[in-house]
Protein backbone atom coordinates (compact mmCIF):
# COMPACT_ATOMS: atom_id res chain seq x y z
CA UNK A 1 0.00 0.00 0.00
CA UNK A 2 1.23 3.50 -0.86
CA UNK A 3 2.06 6.06 1.79
CA UNK A 4 -0.56 8.71 2.39
CA UNK A 5 0.50 12.17 1.21
CA UNK A 6 -2.44 14.17 2.55
CA UNK A 7 -2.50 17.74 3.83
CA UNK A 8 -2.08 16.68 7.47
CA UNK A 9 0.13 13.63 6.98
CA UNK A 10 2.91 13.02 9.55
CA UNK A 11 1.55 15.58 12.01
CA UNK A 12 0.68 13.41 15.01
CA UNK A 13 2.85 15.43 17.41
CA UNK A 14 2.78 18.77 15.57
CA UNK A 15 -1.00 19.11 15.39
CA UNK A 16 -1.93 17.83 18.84
CA UNK A 17 -2.75 19.85 21.94
CA UNK A 18 -1.58 19.22 25.45
CA UNK A 19 -4.10 17.91 27.93
CA UNK A 20 -5.00 21.23 29.59
CA UNK A 21 -5.04 23.19 26.31
CA UNK A 22 -7.99 21.31 24.83
CA UNK A 23 -11.43 22.89 24.52
CA UNK A 24 -13.00 25.89 22.88
CA UNK A 25 -10.99 28.87 21.73
CA UNK A 26 -11.50 32.15 23.60
CA UNK A 27 -13.06 35.14 21.87
CA UNK A 28 -10.07 37.37 22.60
CA UNK A 29 -8.00 35.31 20.15
CA UNK A 30 -10.54 35.91 17.37
CA UNK A 31 -11.10 39.61 17.99
CA UNK A 32 -7.44 40.66 17.70
CA UNK A 33 -6.87 42.78 14.61
CA UNK A 34 -3.57 42.99 12.77
CA UNK A 35 -2.43 45.82 10.51
CA UNK A 36 -0.34 45.51 7.34
CA UNK A 37 3.34 45.47 8.24
CA UNK A 38 2.85 43.76 11.62
CA UNK A 39 5.07 40.77 12.37
CA UNK A 40 3.17 37.62 13.30
CA UNK A 41 4.06 34.05 14.20
CA UNK A 42 2.14 31.23 12.57
CA UNK A 43 1.09 28.65 15.15
CA UNK A 44 -1.53 26.23 13.89
CA UNK A 45 -4.51 25.58 16.15
CA UNK A 46 -5.42 21.97 15.31
CA UNK A 47 -8.97 22.17 16.67
CA UNK A 48 -9.99 24.67 13.96
CA UNK A 49 -9.65 23.29 10.43
CA UNK A 50 -10.89 26.30 8.50
CA UNK A 51 -8.18 28.67 7.25
CA UNK A 52 -5.37 26.43 8.43
CA UNK A 53 -1.99 27.01 6.75
CA UNK A 54 0.19 24.11 5.64
CA UNK A 55 2.19 22.29 8.31
CA UNK A 56 5.52 23.49 6.88
CA UNK A 57 4.73 27.07 7.98
CA UNK A 58 4.07 26.16 11.64
CA UNK A 59 6.37 28.27 13.83
CA UNK A 60 7.43 30.63 11.04
CA UNK A 61 7.46 34.41 11.37
CA UNK A 62 5.98 36.58 8.65
CA UNK A 63 4.57 40.04 8.00
CA UNK A 64 0.94 40.89 7.35
CA UNK A 65 0.50 42.02 3.74
CA UNK A 66 -3.28 42.52 3.56
CA UNK A 67 -6.62 41.48 4.96
CA UNK A 68 -8.84 39.29 2.81
CA UNK A 69 -12.30 38.81 4.28
CA UNK A 70 -11.80 37.34 7.76
CA UNK A 71 -8.35 36.05 6.80
CA UNK A 72 -4.94 37.66 6.51
CA UNK A 73 -2.36 37.45 3.74
CA UNK A 74 1.06 36.82 5.30
CA UNK A 75 4.43 37.08 3.56
CA UNK A 76 6.76 34.33 4.77
CA UNK A 77 10.30 33.59 3.62
CA UNK A 78 11.00 29.93 2.95
CA UNK A 79 14.62 29.48 1.97
CA UNK A 80 15.36 32.30 -0.47
CA UNK A 81 11.77 32.70 -1.70
CA UNK A 82 8.97 34.90 -0.42
CA UNK A 83 5.68 33.02 -0.13
CA UNK A 84 2.19 34.36 0.52
CA UNK A 85 0.10 32.44 3.04
CA UNK A 86 -3.61 33.00 3.60
CA UNK A 87 -4.53 32.22 7.19
CA UNK A 88 -7.28 33.00 9.66
CA UNK A 89 -6.57 34.80 12.95
CA UNK A 90 -6.92 31.61 15.02
CA UNK A 91 -3.64 30.35 13.58
CA UNK A 92 -1.51 33.49 14.01
CA UNK A 93 -0.42 35.65 16.93
CA UNK A 94 1.47 38.93 17.14
CA UNK A 95 5.18 38.98 17.87
CA UNK A 96 6.23 40.85 21.00
CA UNK A 97 8.29 43.98 20.43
Amino acid sequence: MRKSKGYRSRTRKLLSKEIRQKGKLGLSKLLVSHNPGDKVCITINPSIHKGMPHKRYHGRVGTIAAKRGKSYVINVTLGHKMTQIISRPEHIHAMKR
